[in-house]
């Protein structure tokens, strides 16, 4: 069948299809009509407002022009014939050449009435053209992988820079020229395509590591970080970068002796997004790393966390008394703010007033006073604290206990009425209170205090797309983990969806310590974490590593996981 332009119908509608195919309904079709912009398709549209994915479209189209629909994840690229390719129409059109048989070239698009696209390659590689149907995502994630993130920008930048000397002495650049050239459309477009491509890739961080000739840009994706595919030429325009992002975070352009932290907002898929900047000077210039913060992805339930059985139980619990301190333990990135806000988001209501000092402000909840800490100007997270205190608040949260006059503030505001919710940097729950005594803060104090010590890390969730069981060898089982003979648990095969690393999301794993009066009298006689751990075994508390393995047996998270977040439960060997 003929493909039609771009102006003709299809014979049936692609909107007629989809609903027929019950993809979207009436009410969507008209919320799409009327939000649909003068250019753009209505089925791009629904794509766009969320109601259909790509692929749902591309099927139809599939049917009705008798085009193929492709996974390039599994196709083998020809990259001889990529490379023959004139790169502009690749990046211009979004048109990857697969394979070429019998004089005719294969071409993936997701757009197939770019007629101009096909007839520019027909002429300039003189072969027929065969189109196949793609998703635009599986088309970036080859042109990122042959020419990296930003490749045309890179080569646009370059323009005819091939013939010019390169001035490569360590003299500083004049800070006027390094803003006009950050200013650039290109550096611009060049920050704006490596934030984006972060985004997609759901990555939380991203680090710029500038070495001697190299530029790395690697994404913390799920908590694992990956080297993202970037053209060699990038690191000429190090300098431009970082500058760029300074200037978007007000930061000092010309200083780049010391460290800096700032932030900016960016608007992005049609979510608002925060980004914290930390740079460091290094041997080679200013590295950076920055801090994706999705506002939307914050509002979870407990048990939208992971958070289950006597975990969940106990913090319910806790978090509905009215008085006394909650901490929340764990390395950084283990997702103790997340669970905090989520607690928060839980009870919060009109009956309540509650407010919060942290540093940064990672997420504005509705209902809630933020306040940002300044230690510049002295507002710190104990003066924050006592200004608090005259504000009639029933629930604070302390973005972090990080020294004894902190510590000592939010006991005081504990013991005198108020919910206080914080995070102290722990291995366990156990060791919360000996961390605070080890600050200085008075035996008696700490035991009055605190009502529960919840301890957690995230590990990653099998992707659902490519779950499949299986049945480990007895090699592969750590002895802490009974698992009867022929047991089977699961794993991700690596798909299209998880980008092949068989996981795709995270979820916590908790244990949660309760403070009775037993455990008060063990920390007024300063027993050891490893005393205070047994006795509360003894009473039913669940440690991370076995709550990490009841998600492993329920197919939820790998072997491979729990080890590498949690280490071997010598308790349990004992048994």
């Amino acid at each position: 069948m003929a493909i039609p332009t771009p102006d003709q119908d299809i014979p049936v509608t692609v909107s007629d299809a989809l609903v027929k195919q019950k993809k979207v309904n009436d009410k969507q079709l008209k919320e799409a009509q009327a939000a649909r912009k003068p250019s753009e398709r209505i089925e791009q549209c629904l794509v766009r407002l969320g109601h259909i994915t790509e692929r749902d479209y591309l099927s139809i189209y599939s049917d009705q022009l008798s085009i193929p629909l492709i996974d390039l994840s599994e196709v083998e690229i020809d990259e001889e014939l990529l490379q023959q390719t004139p790169s502009k129409v690749v990046h211009r059109d979004r048109v990857v050449p697969i394979d070429r048989h019998n004089g005719t070239i294969r071409v993936a698009t997701n757009n197939p009435f770019n007629l101009y696209a096909f007839d520019e390659l027909r002429m300039l590689m003189g072969a027929k053209i065969e189109t196949v149907l793609a998703t635009g995502e599986e088309i970036s994630r080859i042109i990122k992988r042959h020419y990296g993130v930003g490749g045309d920008t890179i080569e646009r930048m370059m323009g005819d820079k091939a013939d010019t000397i390169e001035v490569v002495s360590d003299v500083d650049q004049d800070d006027a020229d390094l803003i006009e050239q950050a200013q650039e459309a290109t550096v611009v477009k060049l920050v704006n395509e490596i934030l984006l491509e972060a985004i997609r890739d759901r990555a939380s961080d991203v680090h710029i590591e500038p070495y001697e000739d190299d530029l790395k840009i690697r994404y913390r994706i799920d908590g694992v970080l990956h080297t993202t595919n970037v053209p060699p030429e990038i690191r000429r325009f190090h300098a431009a970068i970082v500058s760029r992002i300074k200037i978007l975070s007000n930061l000092n352009i010309a200083e780049k002796r010391l460290p800096q932290d700032g932030g900016f907002k960016i608007k992005a898929q049609n979510r608002d997004i925060d980004l914290r900047v930390s740079i460091i000077p290094t041997a080679f210039g200013g590295a950076v790393v920055m801090r994706i913060l999705d506002k939307q992805s914050a509002l979870t339930s407990l048990d939208q966390l992971g958070m289950q059985g006597q975990a969940h139980g106990a913090m319910e619990e806790l978090i509905h008394q009215p008085f006394g301190i909650i901490l929340v333990t764990g390395p950084t990135g283990s997702g103790k703010t997340t669970t905090l806000y989520s607690a928060l988001n839980s009870i919060r209501s009109d009956t309540i007033k509650i407010l919060t000092i942290e540093d940064p402000i990672e997420y504005y909840l509705d209902g809630i006073q933020q306040v940002q800490v300044k230690p510049h100007i002295g507002l710190s997270f104990a003066a924050g604290l006592r200004s608090f205190l005259r504000h009639d608040p029933d629930v604070i949260l302390v973005g972090e206990i990080r020294d004894l006059e902190t510590a000592e503030v939010a006991i005081n505001a504990s013991l005198t009425g108020h919910l206080v919710f914080s995070t102290l940097h722990t291995n366990d729950a156990a060791t919360a209170s000996t961390r605070l005594l080890d600050m200085g803060v008075e035996p008696f104090l700490v035991s009055s205090a605190i009502s529960g010590v919840l301890a957690q890390r995230l590990v990653r969730k099998i992707c659902p797309a490519c779950r499949e069981p299986y049945v480990p060898d007895a090699a592969e089982l750590p002895a802490d983990f009974p698992l009867e003979k022929g047991v089977e648990v699961f794993r991700g095969a690596g798909c299209r969806d998880c980008r092949g690393s068989g996981y795709r999301g995270r979820m916590g794993i908790y244990e949660i310590l309760r403070v009775d009066e037993e455990m008060r009298e063990m920390i007024v006689d300063r027993k050891s974490a490893g005393e205070m751990q047994i006795v509360a075994r003894n009473k039913g508390m669940g440690l991370m590593r076995e709550d990490g393995w009841a998600k492993v047996r329920d197919g939820i998270t790998t072997i491979e996981e729990v080890n590498r977040v949690t280490k071997v439960n010598v308790d349990a060997l004992a048994d």
